[in-house]
């Protein structure tokens, strides 16, 4: 297991802990960004999708802030960047 995808298995302990999950995806997409000056620091680019009942009613700004909230002992040192689509059940069913 190499280091970001230790990282993604502490984002999604963490994530689980904050929120009920009905899917989840933490892809790595680091090597998209090589030679970047923030990648220079050792913090990773990752691009999560999460579908959860606590996002029902939410708007964007705040689903994204309970994810912030969830993984925040991760910013700056592991994560980087973060690429979010949280959708709700009932949005995640309409997008199939």
């Amino acid at each position: 297991m190499n280091k970001n995808q230790e990282r993604i298995a502490l984002f999604l302990a963490d994530l689980k802990v904050a929120l009920p999950i009905d899917r989840i995806a933490i892809d790595d997409e680091s090597h998209l960004h090589a030679g970047h000056a923030g990648a220079a620091s050792g913090g990773g680019h990752f691009k999560l999708t999460l579908v959860s009942p606590a996002f029902d009613g939410l708007n964007r700004l705040a689903r994204h802030r309970l994810i912030y909230a969830a993984l925040d002992r991760h910013i700056p040192a592991e994560i980087h960047a973060l690429t979010i689509e949280a959708h709700s059940p009932a949005e995640a069913a309409l997008l199939k």
